[in-house]
């Protein structure tokens, strides 16, 4: 894999956790300045994840797991099927 094709592939795993991110956030009613203050996180830092921009932490993740209630590998299941979403998304706008 280029180092490119690597930087796209860590790219998407990042948009993928910030839908993932919004979408449970939106679920549970939460502007992003309340997830901050529930994660002990800033709600600058909030937005820039849910862009993508940034990788979160393992301490981050776990803050915003403890939050919703979830196990890491709850989330995980949530970037996954981002990422799928993402990957049918990606085909169907490849095909005729």
């Amino acid at each position: 894999m280029s180092s490119w094709d690597s930087l796209i592939h860590f790219r998407k795993h990042n948009v993928a956790f910030g839908r993932a991110l919004r979408n449970l956030r939106k679920t549970a009613n939460l502007t992003q300045e309340q997830l901050g203050f529930e994660a002990g996180l800033d709600r600058t830092y909030i937005s820039v994840l849910e862009r993508g921009e940034r990788s979160p932490t393992l301490d981050t993740i776990v803050s915003i797991c403890d939050v919703f209630g979830l196990s890491v590998l709850e989330l995980a299941s949530h970037i996954q099927s981002q990422l799928d979403e993402m990957h049918d998304n990606q085909d169907s706008s490849r095909s005729p």
